[in-house]
């Protein structure tokens, strides 16, 4: 193919990071993608990749095994230890590339009273795991304000982000159910995909709840059962990180950007901007230059 190809680099565990005293870190980072082949070589740790961005149709082949899907925001994949995995699209964006060292699940494996000798993850595609997300997102908003956290707060994410893989997406485990009283997975994902593919564009919950064929109150309580937020917040923090993504691009201006992610104007971009982020549009791309 005349695709370009571009691979996921997974740096070793600095020397302060694997200390007998401590237990190991996950690593993460924001790794951009150009249409084509992104692959990632087989590696000795569990990688978890969220996708961040607009929608994407994607063609995934892992272990030989060929999958078709459409990623959205939040969409993750778990590729077990081990595994070589590729990806093909036509059009660019970005993922959140989480490294879980193996020593880590077997640390934590422990704990819960498993069998650390036997850790083995399943093989996930597109999956919907509002924890795993919540964790990401975290992760994510760490890495971008330049990790204040520290040590402290990556160890306990990384903590929890491994209890949940060996918990819920171990080799054992079956496949995950819609969330108790929540939207089905079908449903939750066609509904994700409509807010990503119209963020521009006035949403209201009359609108989404077409979408989803129930009654708003029915939405508004089956919405934040699946994701653990509410519609409305929701759909402000997809409007913000598209936002921040399209700063990036010089040819637009601010008000341009806002009235492309649905915002009235540039003062409602920053407002909500600010709170969420933390940060206005201006001083974003005052760093971005």
């Amino acid at each position: 193919m005349n695709s370009p190809t571009s691979s996921f680099l997974q740096p070793a565990q600095s020397s302060s990071e694997s200390t007998a005293a401590a237990r190991p870190l996950i690593h993460a980072e924001v790794k951009p993608f150009k249409p084509g082949i992104t692959e990632m070589n087989p590696s000795p740790h569990a990688v978890v990749c969220m996708f961040l961005g607009p929608s994407v149709e994607t063609i995934c082949v892992r272990n030989g095994r060929t999958r078709h899907g459409r990623e959205v925001a939040g969409d993750l994949d778990i590729i077990p230890a081990s595994t070589r995995c590729s990806w093909e699209t036509k059009q660019s964006g970005s993922t959140l590339v989480m490294i879980v060292p193996q020593a880590l699940l077997q640390s934590v494996a422990v704990q819960l009273g498993m069998d650390a000798a036997h850790v083995e993850l399943a093989d996930r595609f597109q999956l919907r795991d509002p924890q795993i997300e919540h964790i990401g997102w975290a992760l994510k908003a760490d890495i971008e304000a330049g990790s204040p956290g520290g040590r402290l707060f990556r160890e306990s994410l990384g903590t929890a982000l491994a209890a949940r893989l060996l918990q819920r997406h171990n080799a054992h485990s079956l496949p995950m159910r819609d969330t108790r009283g929540g939207l089905s997975t079908v449903k939750l994902k066609h509904l994700v995909t409509h807010i990503e593919d119209n963020l521009e564009s006035d949403l209201s919950l009359h609108e989404l709840a077409s979408v989803a064929a129930m009654s708003v109150s029915h939405l508004k309580t089956l919405f934040r059962r699946s994701t653990g937020v509410p519609v409305h917040q929701y759909v402000l923090r997809r409007r913000v990180e598209r936002a921040k993504l399209l700063l990036q691009e010089e040819d637009l201006s601010i008000t341009q950007v806002a009235f492309a992610t649905g915002f009235a104007h540039q003062s409602h971009l920053a407002r909500h901007m600010r709170k969420i982020l933390g940060t206005t549009p201006a001083s974003l791309r005052r760093q971005l230059e």
